[in-house]
């Protein structure tokens, strides 16, 4: 049976282990990365949109210094990831430039989407770079990271992502094909789950550590991934991924890997979070005819519908947005700091530039980032 969330998933972010790209510690499996790197040129060809995941540095940095296991301090493992790094990437490239396709390299820590000013800019370069026709590929920045500031591992930061550009699914690639009913590498009645829910705390009991020693994930990072990826409203499948076009099968709808399904919708789940889990920093008072476009149009807001600016926030924090009665009709996140709104009120889109000397977003409020008081 074809899996309807699968084969529509237009928006896809495809995370790719250690052990995976590194052949079990053997340095970048070159051929293997051409393979993937073809399959996501066909969902590229076919309309989809990719945000690569990639771990790797550190694996490929042990090999490259002739290390024999990975280090535990943390100096040593920033200078394998530098060293690492440079070899991923330039693989990566090269791949792509098979069938012309320009890639980006972006490298992230957990400041970088703490910061609600960072995370949109982190938010804009990504959905430019995917409007671009580029090929992001993230990593954590583990040359400059440290224990309290790091993901844990690309698992979980192939969900922040997920998060980050609202994507429709998340493919995890594994050395294993799924998650099992018991070990598989021990138990020979283990069966494959095929889909359940990413909320179902039933599976936790199912995953172990991770095997190789190469990455710092496992399946227990993978659950706890689909669950934060669940928080946009996006579906994970974790795969194996040495088997033969495993993203095609993915992208097709194939019952392959296990599938945690989320339990609502992308667009929903964001709002249900803008509405219930952050605090306004400030207002927006808006004119009759803002408060007419954002309740019966379901529009962005534009600078020129705003009559004054009450409060400090910066660029990405949750603002209140009111009508002449003080009654909020909406909130949202803000796309300008309040010095800048204070400029731009009442303004026309076309000057901001002129007013700012930059032109951050066409918009204060885009939709997307608003939820309507009911």
């Amino acid at each position: 049976m074809t899996r309807t969330i699968t084969k529509d998933a237009k928006r896809l972010v495809i995370k790719i282990g250690s052990a995976l790209l590194t052949n079990n510690g053997s340095g970048l499996d070159r051929a293997a990365i051409d393979g993937w790197v073809e399959q996501i040129n066909q969902l590229l060809v076919a309309g989809k949109e990719i945000v690569l995941v990639s771990s790797g540095s550190v694996a490929e940095g042990i090999v490259r210094l002739g290390w024999k296991q990975r280090p535990e301090t943390i100096h040593e493992l920033q200078a394998a990831a530098a060293v690492g790094q440079m070899g991923l990437i330039q693989t990566y490239e090269s791949s792509f430039q098979r069938f012309d396709r320009l890639t980006a390299q972006i490298l992230l820590d957990h400041d970088d989407l703490a910061s609600r000013q960072r995370y949109l800019n982190a938010r804009s370069a990504l959905q430019t770079l995917i409007s671009l026709n580029v090929i992001p590929i993230v990593n954590e920045n583990d040359t400059v990271v440290t224990d309290e500031i790091r993901f844990g591992d690309n698992d979980s930061l192939a969900a922040l992502v997920a998060n980050l550009i609202d994507a429709d699914l998340l493919v995890i690639l594994t050395d294993k094909d799924g998650l099992y009913s018991a070990n598989p590498d021990v138990n020979s009645d283990a069966t494959l789950i095929s889909e359940a829910m990413a909320s179902d705390t039933s599976l936790d009991a199912l995953a172990g550590g991770s095997a190789s020693g190469l990455g710092r994930g496992g399946m227990v990072t993978k659950l706890q991934a689909a669950r934060l990826a669940e928080r946009s409203g996006c579906s994970t499948v974790i795969v194996g991924g040495s088997n033969n076009n495993i993203i095609s099968a993915v992208a097709d709808g194939e019952n392959v890997g296990t599938l945690l399904t989320a339990s609502q919708q992308p667009i929903a789940a964001r709002k249900q979070w803008l509405a219930g889990h952050l605090q306004a920093k400030g207002q927006l008072l808006l004119d009759a005819g803002a408060v007419k476009v954002l309740t019966g149009q379901g529009r962005s807001l534009l600078a020129v519908g705003v009559t004054d600016v009450v409060g400090h926030f910066t660029r990405g924090e949750l603002v209140s947005c009111v009508d002449s009665d003080g009654q909020e009709i909406a909130r949202g996140l803000v796309n300008y700091n309040s010095d800048e709104a204070r400029r731009i009120k009442g303004q026309s889109t076309e000057a901001i530039a002129d007013i700012l000397g930059y032109l951050e977003d066409d918009e204060l409020i885009h939709r997307d980032n608003m939820v309507i008081n009911s």
